[in-house]
């Protein structure tokens, strides 16, 4: 699925019964006094698979879940949620939605045998087996308090908890924030390889873009509080090149070069990264002097820090 990096069109919201969507916004706005943190979004992400969220800091990531979850009211326009009004959630739809984010907060004097009782007294969907899966990678204790686990094993026991409700829905907004190399592996692989993950859409949000590269099916892409762009990481990464020329002067000004996200000159080559250029850009660099031009593929990282660069610098909608 692809969107435009800036869809004018605007949607109208399906019938709740019929939604093929597990997230619905339509002119979607909240603002925090001068600031606009959400600016008209239109967004719509389907069911099934992992959905990575990624933006900038004050994109509009985390107010964007806040309305979701029905913790904050929009100023404007309309959210659902599994085919919910987000403003009207009851506990039977929160209770088909699961909720990670990076404080992964719990009672700290309680042990997790308790926690897991209480929780499964709220969530009749609960399932042993789904949450035996995910804790077993980690090396933690029924009767341990909570304050005896690290932050990697209080993460773990957080996704555990969350899938073991058997949730239609799975947000994680920075799970891993915080977390070492090891345990960051043990959440991923117990997010991707566990079978009780397999029957939710899982949202993630993360500034890491490694672990982007390595869940994502669908990228997503906010800034300034709008979509700018939904594909494939892959997808994505194909439209985005670095280009190598070696050019004996200035080059061509920058508001000329076609597709431009970021320029710069490193030992005497310039460096061009531009978007959906193919070996037109080439001879567009012969005509300006180079005298070679070299095509490089790019990392995920790389397109998505370039191309918010980009954005970032352009000027602000009042």
């Amino acid at each position: 699925m692809t969107a435009p990096l800036a869809s004018g069109a605007r949607m109208t919201m399906t019938d709740p019964t019929a939604s093929e969507y597990v997230i619905e916004t339509v002119a979607l706005s909240k603002r925090y006094g001068h600031k606009l943190a959400l600016d008209r979004l239109d967004l719509r992400i389907p069911r099934g698979r992992i959905h990575a969220i990624v933006g900038a800091n004050g994109a509009g990531k985390s107010t964007l879940f806040r309305i979701l979850l029905g913790f904050l009211s929009p100023d404007a326009g309309q959210a659902r949620i599994l085919g919910r009004d987000s403003r009207r959630l009851s506990p039977e739809d929160r209770g088909r939605i699961g909720f990670v984010n990076e404080e992964h907060t719990l009672p700290a004097w309680m042990t997790m045998s308790a926690v897991i009782a209480m929780q499964r007294s709220h969530y009749p969907r609960w399932s042993q087996a789904a949450f035996d899966e995910v804790i077993g990678h980690y090396h933690v204790l029924p009767e341990q308090k909570i304050r005896e686990l690290s932050r990697g094993e209080r993460a773990g026991f957080n996704l555990a908890l969350a899938l073991a409700q058997r949730p239609e829905l799975l947000v994680l907004d920075e799970p891993t924030l915080g977390l070492d190399v090891v345990a960051k592996r043990a959440f991923l692989e117990s997010l991707l390889y566990g079978n009780a993950a397999d029957d939710c859409t899982v949202i993630y949000c993360s500034h890491q873009m490694e672990e982007i590269e390595r869940v994502a099916d669908n990228l997503i892409i906010l800034e300034r509080g709008q979509l700018k762009h939904m594909s494939a990481p892959e997808e994505f990464c194909a439209r985005v090149t670095h280009w190598v020329a070696d050019i004996p002067f200035r080059g061509p000004e920058p508001g000329t070069v076609p597709g431009l996200l970021q320029a710069q000159r490193l030992d005497g080559l310039h460096h061009y990264l531009v978007l959906d250029q193919d070996e037109d850009f080439a001879e567009f660099l012969r005509a300006h002097g180079a005298r070679s031009a070299q095509c490089m593929q790019v990392s995920l990282d790389r397109a998505i820090n370039g191309f918010l660069a980009k954005d970032h610098a352009a000027p602000a909608r009042s």
